[in-house]
């Protein structure tokens, strides 16, 4: 159901498979460049959204108290990426609890904001912020409301980032990666039967990965590799570890502080060898990977996932491009 009526104004009903949501996340250079990237994501226009006056220009929004937010007009094809899975990733450039402000910004055009013109969206918004919530202790500082004005912002401002790269952003590069990797995480990436992985994978690979058996430390590919570049899982290919989370940890296999992403992997009770431990496997794969425990250096978190050589694959920095995972470079290059 269409939420507002307005001649000025470019605002069309959400019919099939294509929708549209407007998000205000501050500064809309930033929050256009990020969403424009999101696989499933059609078109992006930034302008100013739910204030008191027609036709605002940029000065206006920012001297004259017009009460716009600045905002992104999403179109966006659901099939490909589910209103709630849009939310989630929002979420991750924003900060929720803020009150008119983003990184250096500051004002209530900056305010945070989710604007609907499907009234069927609302549980939707409602749901996610929810579950949102439980990660703060304190009340979370997003604006929902049915969309009630919006005009585009000036042309110079569209696309404002890639006509200007290098230009001013409040969302750093790690967070552009960090959305392609949640994605990735979604990717269907394709599991092997047992008959399958027997004929590509070598002996030791295989009995680590289906057996949950362990390799020998220090006598394995990986423990003592600090190249640049990501760790995939053998069985499917999927990114699960970054070199930049990599340490020495002294225990003679692999050291992560974590995975690209906690999606990616499984973590099980363990009480074989009369030890209680937790296990790690890939979720998508689940593959044997190893163990994590809480001994890991303190300014990483505190996490050490100690992970066999065996039930992984090194893709090396300069070859990340070619092989399909040139999205996860920033995570590399972060440090």
């Amino acid at each position: 159901m269409r939420m507002v009526q307005n001649k000025m104004i470019n605002i069309k009903k959400n019919t099939g498979d294509s929708k549209e949501i407007y998000l205000a996340g501050g500064c809309f250079w930033g929050t256009e460049k990020y969403l424009s990237g999101l696989e499933g994501v059609v078109t992006t226009e930034v302008g100013y959204a739910n204030g008191r006056t027609e036709n605002p220009s940029y000065e206006d929004v920012c001297y004259k108290n017009t009460g716009h937010a600045e905002t992104v007009k999403v179109e966006y094809d659901a099939n490909v990426l589910p209103l709630k899975d849009l939310l989630i990733l929002f979420y991750e450039v924003i900060d929720p609890i803020s009150v008119n402000r983003q990184g250096n910004d500051v004002g209530t055009q900056y305010r945070t904001g989710i604007y609907y013109i499907d009234e069927t969206d609302l549980p939707i918004i409602k749901e996610s912020l929810k579950e949102l919530k439980r990660e703060y202790p304190v009340p979370l500082a997003i604006e929902v409301e049915p969309l009630s004005n919006y005009y585009p912002a000036e042309e110079y401002h569209q696309k404002y980032l890639d006509k200007n790269p290098g230009g001013y952003c409040h969302i750093g590069e790690a967070e552009f990666a960090n959305a392609k990797a949640l994605q990735a995480a979604k990717k269907p990436y394709q599991v092997k039967s047992k008959e399958e992985l027997k004929t590509t994978l070598t002996p030791l690979q295989y009995e680590v990965t289906q057996n949950s058996a362990t390799e020998a430390p220090f006598q394995n590919e990986y423990y003592n590799n600090f190249k640049e570049g990501i760790y995939v899982d053998i069985t499917t290919g999927e990114p699960l570890f970054v070199s930049t989370d990599k340490f020495e940890s002294g225990c003679g296999w692999p050291s992560f502080s974590k995975p690209i992403n906690p999606d990616l992997v499984q973590e099980l009770k363990d009480s074989t060898l009369g030890m209680q431990r937790i296990e790690v496997r890939s979720k998508t794969g689940d593959a044997h990977l190893g163990h994590v425990f809480p001994d890991g250096p303190s300014e990483l978190g505190g996490l050490r996932y100690c992970i066999n050589s065996a039930s992984l694959q090194f893709i090396p920095k300069d070859e990340m491009a070619a092989k399909g995972y040139g999205y996860l470079l920033p995570l590399v290059e972060k440090k």
